[in-house]
């Protein structure tokens, strides 16, 4: 399961999408989770059409893209249930205090749509976009929050770091897994209570890792002299090219349909 997890990791193609520039990603990230949340009903086909028009751009297979949704089952499935049998509404079926109704079934499918197209639009971003260039765009973009002492680059920079960690410690999770196996664990026992038990083995080693290797990057951080980002300049400059003009213009087009549909026609 841990090794499905696709967000904060980079997938490197020669696509238009690669080549923008992070701040207009990040921005175009935002634009689209503020948009998954105005949309209803039929208003996410919109913007499904969008999201997977700027997959096939970016050249990411698709299956890979579905990869990361293994990681949500669990997720998705306690969304699901909580929808279906705690909306209230016209009864289809009823056993004692637990009822199905049609609009618990309605909720439920658009509550798991909209969960499957959020995690695909930030698996995009993250995706395309290597976890240096996304500290960079989110260091400038939030540049001006530093005259009320907001700390922006530290911020930041643990986000980068917190990314970059995803994937690691995927990696060593499935050793820690495959090396318990070797010494006779079994993780594939029948019933919820026994996995979560069987879980125990792996997530004990892993978060001494995770604490070691954090220990690690401070030392490092500390013997090169790093003392944050007050002065320090970038070896590659970030720079808006015609390109991020046109897909800041792509954007705004794609908001102003979801605002009217929002509106107008209520979807």
């Amino acid at each position: 399961m841990f090794g499905d997890i696709t967000i904060g990791q980079y997938y490197p193609t020669n696509s238009v999408i690669h080549r923008l520039d992070p701040r207009v990603k990040f921005i175009g990230m935002l634009v689209y989770v503020v948009s998954i949340f105005m949309v209803r009903n039929y208003g996410y086909i919109v913007c499904a059409a969008y999201l997977f028009t700027l997959i096939g751009i970016s050249r990411i297979p698709l299956k890979y893209m579905f990869k990361g949704l293994k990681a949500l089952t669990f997720i998705l499935v306690i969304t699901v249930v909580l929808n279906v049998f705690m909306t209230d509404g016209t009864i289809i079926w009823q056993w004692k205090l637990l009822k199905i109704t049609s609009e618990g079934l309605t909720m439920a499918f658009l509550m798991a749509v909209r969960l499957i197209l959020l995690v695909l639009g930030i698996s995009q971003m993250s995706l395309t976009t290597t976890p240096n260039q996304l500290t960079d765009a989110m260091e400038r973009l939030f540049r001006p929050l530093n005259r009320i002492k907001v700390p922006v680059h530290s911020i930041a920079m643990m986000m980068s770091i917190s990314l970059r960690f995803i994937p690691i410690l995927s990696e060593e999770t499935e050793k820690i897994k495959k090396a318990q196996m070797a010494r006779g664990a079994n993780f594939e026992g029948k019933g919820f209570m026994n996995r979560i038990r069987a879980m125990i083995p792996i997530l004990v080693p892993l978060f001494v890792t995770a604490f070691r290797r954090a220990t690690d990057l401070a030392m490092a951080m500390e013997a090169r002299c790093y003392h944050g980002g007050d002065g320090r300049t970038q070896m590659k400059p970030l720079k808006y090219a015609r390109r991020d003009g046109i897909m800041y213009l792509i954007m705004l087009c794609y908001l102003a349909v979801v605002i009217v549909f929002r509106i107008l026609i209520h979807w």
